[in-house]
């Protein structure tokens, strides 16, 4: 079994900034898309960004131009920079990977298990 394995949230104040990175728990044979979600209570999980193997990317209207995500496809992991945060980004981030354990098995989808960002002064 492998698990996403989150880092980085916390509490910050409003205008700060938080990095979060995402990697599986042990190697896999190959990851395709990789992203974050969030989810705030009493909403919906929502996508915040998204960046395919080859480097396209895919934000929310909600944070273009404030969150920018990579990855390093050598260590098949993905960041989330989040900048000048405000108290509406305060949500739980998910991590969320495509990815095959090895190469006979199924291609599928595997999350995180959520890190609290909390923007608040």
């Amino acid at each position: 079994q492998v698990q996403l394995v989150e880092s980085g949230g916390g509490l910050v104040e409003p205008g700060g900034s938080l990095r979060l990175s995402c990697a599986p728990s042990r190697s896999v044979f190959s990851v395709s898309d990789m992203g974050w979600y969030r989810q705030a209570p009493g909403n919906e999980r929502e996508l915040v960004a998204l960046v395919t193997s080859g480097g396209t990317t895919k934000y929310a209207d909600s944070v273009k131009g404030q969150f920018t995500i990579s990855r390093d496809n050598a260590k098949n992991t993905v960041s989330l920079q989040m900048n000048n945060l405000k108290p509406e980004d305060t949500a739980v981030y998910y991590c969320n990977a495509d990815m095959m354990l090895s190469w006979f098995s199924p291609r599928r989808v595997y999350w995180g298990q959520g890190t609290q960002v909390t923007v608040s002064s």
